[in-house]
Order: C-alpha cells, then structure tokens, then sequence
C-alpha cells in the first residue's frame, strides 16, 4: 500500500502539470479550454519530431519548445480568444472544441495513428531504493518536482509581481482594470502564453513516460478538469492536491484491479463535488 500511495503521488505531478494551465486560463479569464488535452498531445508530438531531426536531449528540447508554446499561446489568444471571451462561455467553448477536432484529424493526417514515445535517454528505466522492497523511479520523481516548482512559480507569480497583480486584477473586474489604463487583452494573452509553456512541458513529460497517440487528447483534458476540481478553482495548490487525490486513486484502484484505476479516479471525483462542490480550496467561484 506505501508502494501504491507514492506511485499515485508521482503520478499526480504528471497530473498537476496537466492541470496548471487550465487552473491558469480559468482563474484569469475564466475560459475553459477544451483543447487542453490535445495541445499536450500534439507538444507530445512536436517534441518527438524534433528529436527524431535533432538527436536532442531532451532538457534541450524543453527549452526549445517552451519559448515557441509562449508564442503560439500569446498569438492564439490575442488573435483568436480574446474576440469570445464575454458573459456567455459558449463562444470560447465552441472555439476551443473546434480546434480539438483539428489538432486530433491533423496528428492523425500526420503522423497515423500509431502511439509513439519520446526517448527520455533512459530515465524512464532507472530507479533508486527507498528500501529493500521499495524503489522510485526517476522519471517520474523529476516529473513531481518539475510540478511543484511549477505551482511555486505560478503561485510566486500571481502574488509578487506587477504581472500577477494584472492578472488579479483583469480577474476580479475587467471593466475597472481597463478604466485604470490596464490592456486586459494583452493581459489575458500573457495568462495564455504562459499557459500554454505549462502544456508544452506537460507534452514532453507525457512522451517521455509513456506513448502518446492521436487520440488521446480528450482523456488528459478529463484528468487536468479533475484535477482542477477536486482542487477548487483559481487555487495553484489546490490544484496540486486535487492532482495527487486523482493519482492516488487510480493508482489504489490499479493495486485491486488493472480496469478499476480509471473508475476509482472518476468516483472519488464525484464524491469530492458532491460534498464540496467549489472544490477543496476554491479561490474562484466563478
């Protein structure tokens, strides 16, 4: 069971970076984001391709295609979302279910259907001891600390810098900020860049630790909305801890049955929002 609890922790940071840009992009802008899970997807891809040219390690490959994700994001919410964001979430679900179909028949068109994985020079195979019976790998422990950093930078962000005092403050009241000389766009376009560096290094974890195919976008989407709500919404830690309570579920539910993993994740969701619907540290209501 100790074996179980800390593979469903490791598991959660895989989680937890998953569901740090949807965290983001809600608690600013309150926009859901359904293509989440297929933006990891074609990160995934993107990061393989650039490997199977460049031979890359792939620290090397982060940096790379960090920067390119922030650009991308910038631009396809100062060009794209920010012309749906209003009082009526549709237009900016529509949009981003929209560009979830594309991006799945685009992989497909590209690179078949066939699951592919990113060389992790190694590391998906080596471990170290806890104890005698015990080991932890390394891949996934770097993932779990790569995900606090991450929600302690984020965290860091919206509470010490001019930048995350404009995010709170395009948040609590757009129309306020704006008459304050505030650009609420470029704001909300910043949110998305930076949103968009955390789904592309959830892309390259998720190569690195298992294979990716096509399709498998909605699954991560359904994972990182789990995760945000178990957490509450506009919380980072809480998102960090709604993200572990998913990874330890399912991984409780493996240790019974290999087809109850994903079920018990599901149920011990349903429990969660049927007792505290706004999640465990709710920072945003809505």
């Amino acid at each position: 069971m100790v074996e179980t609890v800390i593979q469903g922790l490791l598991l959660g940071g895989l989680y937890c970076i998953f569901a740090l840009g949807l965290s983001l992009m809600f608690g600013v802008m309150r926009l859901t984001n359904i293509a989440l899970g297929d933006q990891i997807v074609i990160s995934a891809f993107i990061a393989i391709g650039i490997f199977s040219v460049t031979q890359l390690n792939f620290l090397f490959i982060i940096v790379l295609i960090v920067p390119i994700a922030f650009g991308c994001g910038y631009l396809f919410q100062k060009l794209v979302l920010n012309q749906t964001i209003s009082k009526d979430p549709l237009p900016s679900l529509v949009v981003t279910f929209g560009l979830s179909i594309i991006i799945q028949n685009l992989l497909q068109e590209i690179f078949s259907a066939n699951p592919r994985s990113l060389d992790s020079m190694g590391l998906n195979t080596m471990s170290f001891p806890i104890s005698e019976s015990l080991t932890i790998g390394v891949l996934p422990l770097i993932i779990f600390i790569s995900a606090i950093a991450c929600t302690v930078g984020l965290q860091t962000l919206f509470a010490r810098s001019s930048l995350g005092r404009a995010f709170r403050s395009v948040s609590d009241d757009r129309e306020i900020a704006e008459l304050m000389g505030m650009n609420a766009k470029h704001v909300f376009a910043m949110a998305t860049g930076i949103a968009f560096c955390l789904i592309a290094l959830a892309g390259v974890f998720q190569a690195m630790r298992t294979t990716v195919a096509p399709t498998d976008g909605p699954s991560h989407l359904l994972f990182a909305f789990e995760a945000v709500i178990i957490g509450g919404m506009g919380s980072f830690w809480g998102t960090l801890v709604g993200a572990v309570i998913l990874g330890i579920a399912q991984q409780v539910g493996f240790a019974f049955d290999p087809g109850w993993g994903i079920w018990f994740g599901h149920l011990v969701f349903i429990i969660i929002l049927f007792v505290k619907p706004n999640g465990l540290f709710p920072k945003t209501k809505g």
